[in-house]
């Protein structure tokens, strides 16, 4: 009955007090599957998103496209005087001034489309427009028109603000109406060849302006949706890793408190006993409701001195206590829930023990250390008749689900050393060793100063 009233005062602090301030956890380096999904990071990192590719191919666009406009001022203001008057200032005008607006969408981002669309579309009209404006229609330009600088403009253009079928007609069509343009005196007569050769140069230019656009919007797409697979996913194992922490709490309380307080109740004799199952009841309940409550920050800590003291006092309560031997206690800190699993996990180990052991002359140890990965290392040994480990039916829950379990889920580690005659040593690590896997099994005689854990069975 002492037993397993000890037991039951997991979750106290020593002398009633309150837990340690809170504060940030420095980085650990644990290697466990459990303890890394329970961590997160402490920045959002900025993916690569449509939207930013949109507004680096607009901007792109609006500033070659600015400079192309500027290079095209000479040969503008050369043709001025072939074209009838007012009507060549008004095409310069206008097509300058929607590059501008062009341009300022870019910076702004707004109405990027609706400029380019503007852009396009008065390229083409002035094109068809040409020939009428000239002075004399009948006479021969010396040289091509202006608007041939503005080609390649018009097409990057109409690749940003048209669906990819529209933009690819576009890039030929205009390359194409210029080419015909070239073949007209208003066009300075050019042969068939020469034509030809501006007509696919611009859809030639235009066509891998289109295919750079493309390509750029698919590849970000492919990442979104890549990112958004990936968030799916984190989110799924983030609620199964949840409930496979809650499944794993409510699995030790009810081996550590519900059954122990069962089975006192049903051997109580007397009334000092039925008393003593009705305060563990009690203890019981009150554990199954802390459950439901949300865990701490997963960077918070507390001193594993304070830890190593509540286990202290929880091992000094039982029938025949343990030596308790402290060793660095005071330079680790832990996180808070693995503080909790810690503390439940060997007080379950020392139940198990006094259980389990037999009796006689037995010595009891339990050495808390610090370890090499910065964490801490928690040894319960005794000298009892010890067991064979493989021989433990499954469905008993000690070892698996209060120790083994509880730890894994807070990104620690087990390993049991046993062997029939030789006494037993469970060890207790946290962080988990990146070189030890889970349900690894290791079992051997029973002896102090294993530092290298892995997970072990039931007991």
């Amino acid at each position: 009955m002492r037993t397993a009233d000890t037991a039951s005062v997991l979750g106290q602090w020593p002398d009633g007090g309150e837990r340690d301030k809170l504060h940030t956890m420095p980085p650990v380096s644990s290697g466990g599957a459990a303890a890394d999904a329970l961590r997160r990071p402490a920045h959002a990192i900025n993916p690569t998103s449509r939207r930013q590719i949109e507004i680096v191919l607009s901007r792109s666009v609006g500033g070659i496209g600015f400079i192309f406009a500027l290079q095209t001022l000479p040969a503008m203001a050369s043709q001025l005087d072939d074209l009838k008057p007012g009507w060549g200032p008004f095409l310069a005008i206008t097509l300058y001034s929607s590059v501008a607006l062009v341009v300022v969408c870019t910076v702004i981002q707004v109405g990027i489309r609706v400029a380019c669309t503007i852009v396009s579309a008065g390229y083409l009209a002035a094109l068809l427009a040409w020939p009428a404006l000239l002075m004399v229609p009948d006479a021969v330009l010396q040289d091509k028109p202006w608007l041939w600088y503005f080609c390649s403009i018009a097409t990057s253009c109409a690749a940003l603000a048209f669906p990819l079928r529209w933009a690819a007609v576009y890039a030929i069509t205009a390359p194409v109406a210029y080419g015909v343009l070239r073949l007209t005196p208003a066009g300075g007569h050019a042969d068939l060849l020469l034509a030809a050769l501006d007509a696919v140069y611009a859809i030639l230019l235009g066509q891998v302006v289109l295919i750079i656009i493309v390509m750029l919007r698919q590849a970000t797409a492919a990442v979104d949706i890549a990112q958004s697979n990936a968030l799916r996913k984190y989110a799924a194992a983030v609620r199964h890793h949840a409930t496979e922490l809650e499944r794993v709490e409510v699995d030790s309380i009810v081996h550590d408190s519900v059954l122990t307080t069962l089975l006192a109740a049903a051997r109580a004799e007397t009334p000092k006993e039925a008393e003593l199952a009705v305060t563990m009841a009690a203890r019981a309940m009150a554990r199954l409701t802390d459950a439901g409550v949300p865990v701490a920050n997963d960077e918070t800590v507390i001193p594993f001195a304070r830890v190593s003291q509540r286990i202290r006092h929880a091992a000094e309560a039982f029938a025949s206590p343990f030596v308790v031997v402290e060793k660095n206690v005071d330079m680790i800190t832990v996180p808070l829930q693995a503080s909790d699993a810690l503390y439940s996990a060997t007080v379950q180990a020392m139940v198990n023990s006094m259980q389990h052991a037999g009796t006689g002359d037995i010595t009891r140890t339990l050495t808390l250390r610090s370890n090499s990965r910065g964490g801490c290392t928690i040894e319960i040994t005794d000298t009892g008749v010890g067991f064979d480990a493989r021989a433990v039916p499954s469905e008993r829950l000690g070892l698996r689900l209060s120790i083994m379990e509880r730890m894994e889920s807070a990104g620690g580690a087990v390993k049991l050393r046993t062997a029939p005659g030789e006494g037993t040593t469970v060890t207790i690590v946290w962080p988990r060793p990146a070189e030890s896997g889970p349900d690894t099994g290791v079992i051997g005689p029973a002896h102090p100063g294993a530092d290298d854990p892995a997970t072990g069975v039931d007991r």
